[in-house]
């Protein structure tokens, strides 16, 4: 499609194509040039205004005292404005890294081995720097020059290191988080597991795992729950700046299992002068057991406690004194009580295992394993971590095998029976009762009881 030329005279006039239909508008003559006095006219016009001003400005000049204007009244030039500011302090935060050092976060910020070396060495005797740890976040903070100006590190859930360049060097000390703690009610039913229901109450996969740490005396999460379980907690929520951290303690708790109902109250006390704190039923009996009910968070059972079952690898019949939970490797095993580590290392067809010691000659025994966290002689606590599932030794997958003996039989660890911990000592009862009962209506009437919980 070919346009035509638009002519210099006709700029706004609207040009059909040259074949084809076209818009119809009036046909117009050409146009006449408009004469170049008109031009003239208009910016005469136009500059009349400013000629009168320069007339007046001649007149006032030649007759009257000239007009000055004070120094004084001159508003001072603000510095920040006459010039753009300079950069300011920089902030910059590194994840770290496994195996990373400090030295190595440092260099790459372009800090010499030396100023590195001057700063660990002043920074010591509060923190070994040498130690950090992989996973957390370094906050850095560098002037314009970029110099070293101050260091962030979290030292845990509750602290962080601060360290400052002062004149002389660097400055490191400890503080605490300025947490703000609330207290919030949550409640959920259980539909296929306990991490389910408590996402689907708009809250944290670590409620689930505080609430198992609480009733897992009592309840095995993956293996006892049943549809339409529900619990309901108190617990303290922490914020920071405003938004949500992480949560702290679980002041109460009620879990109902198979119809069967269990609650807990923490309450804090002394004992030959050292503080402690437990989860106790309404009459004082503590929700500590001798043993948990596993060993495992998650799992899938997979093989049971027989006196007959055809070996894996062998392929002959024999007994199988334990119980097989399939986990992914590197699944965290837990201690289930408190005891001491008689082995940790290579056990043939076992594998990397753990036995550990209890009280009332009870032992117990992870096999399979595909690290081991313990060293043979250490004290253990009931829920600590002591190793990771894995596959070692005659296996055919990822598992762990635990066992439990008393005075050298086994036990069935699904059926085996255990006693609860000594109760909350009888000095204490009193106060105690007082406080589960401030809990108890505060779970029961959680708006009203929240208030008088915050006051």
């Amino acid at each position: 499609m070919k346009f035509r030329r638009r002519p210099r005279f006709e700029s706004n006039v609207f040009l059909p194509p040259l074949s084809g239909p076209g818009p119809s508008f009036p046909k117009r003559g050409h146009r006449k040039k408009r004469r170049a006095g008109r031009f003239f006219r208009i910016a005469a016009f136009a500059s009349l205004p400013v000629i009168l001003i320069a007339a007046l400005y001649l007149v006032f000049r030649s007759s009257g005292p000239a007009i000055e204007i004070e120094r004084s009244e001159v508003p001072p030039e603000n510095p920040a404005l006459a010039a753009p500011a300079g950069p300011g302090p920089k902030t910059v935060e590194d994840i770290i890294l496994p195996g990373e050092t400090l030295s190595e976060i440092l260099e790459d910020r372009g800090l010499s081995r030396a100023e590195i070396e001057v700063l660990v060495r002043q920074v010591k005797p509060v923190f070994n720097l040498a130690k950090i740890v992989s996973g957390r976040t370094m906050k850095m903070t560098f002037d314009p020059s970029g110099k070293l100006r101050s260091i962030d590190y979290p030292l845990d859930e509750n602290q962080y290191l601060l360290v400052t360049r002062t004149g002389a060097g660097y400055l490191a000390e400890k503080k605490s988080y300025p947490f703000e703690v609330r207290t919030a009610y949550v409640s959920g039913a259980i539909d296929e597991h306990l991490y389910g229901a408590v996402l689907a109450q708009g809250e944290e996969a670590g409620l689930a795992i505080k609430m198992e740490q609480i009733f897992g005396w009592d309840v095995d999460f993956y293996a006892g729950l049943r549809t339409g379980d529900a619990f309901r907690v108190l617990v303290e929520k922490k914020y920071l700046d405003g938004r949500f951290q992480r949560y702290g303690d679980i002041l109460a708790a009620e879990f109902w299992n198979d119809g069967r109902r269990v609650e807990a109250f923490r309450y804090e006390y002394e004992e030959a002068g050292t503080k402690r704190s437990g989860y106790f039923h309404a009459d004082g009996r503590s929700l500590r057991k001798e043993f948990l009910k596993s060993p495992l968070q998650s799992y899938r059972i997979t093989s049971r406690f027989t006196s007959s079952r055809l070996h894996p690898i062998r392929k002959v019949y024999r007994a199988h004194y334990g119980v097989d939970y399939a986990a992914p490797v590197g699944t965290s095993v837990f201690a289930t009580a408190d005891g001491k580590v008689e082995e940790a290392g290579w056990k043939g067809g076992a594998g990397r295992m753990i036995r550990l010691s209890h009280k009332s000659g009870y032992e117990t025994i992870y096999m399979h394993l595909s690290t081991i966290l313990v060293r043979t002689g250490q004290k253990v606590e009931g829920g600590q971590r002591i190793g990771k599932v894995g596959s070692s030794g005659e296996s055919t997958g990822p598992h762990l095998d635990y066992r439990i003996k008393r005075f050298g039989t086994y036990l069935n660890p699904l059926s085996a029976k255990f006693m609860p911990v000594e109760p909350l000592p009888s000095k204490w009862m009193a106060d105690y009762q007082k406080r589960a009962a401030v809990l108890q209506t505060a779970l029961e009437a959680p708006i009203t009881a929240l208030k008088s919980l915050a006051r």
